[in-house]
């Protein structure tokens, strides 16, 4: 399943974000492999922040030539526009926590 989710995100980045244009920033990334897709199998918060602060870690580690972006797809939970909008002051937290805000985005 996730990897079938990355291959979609990734289909959906090239053909709407890429394709219609919504963020010219992403082309050079993208053309450069410079854009990480992941995908998290969390089903309950702490794991998912779990997985999210690895992948801010691995981001703020990472000089800008090899890695600029970071797609998290989640697989197992926050299918829901409402529960999605709330975890977001959880992940703003983790940012503070990990002296990163202002940092990533």
């Amino acid at each position: 399943m996730q990897e079938i989710a990355i291959v979609a995100t990734r289909r959906w980045l090239e053909s709407a974000v890429l394709g219609l244009n919504l963020c010219p920033f992403a082309r050079v990334p993208h053309r450069e492999g410079r854009i990480r897709i992941c995908a998290s199998a969390a089903t309950d918060v702490d794991a998912l922040l779990s997985d999210l602060q690895q992948e801010l870690e691995r981001l703020a580690e990472a000089p800008t030539s090899q890695l600029e972006t970071t797609l998290l797809v989640l697989t197992g939970m926050l299918s829901d526009f409402l529960d999605f909008n709330d975890f977001l002051e959880a992940a703003d937290a983790l940012l503070q926590a990990l002296d990163l805000d202002g940092v990533l985005q």
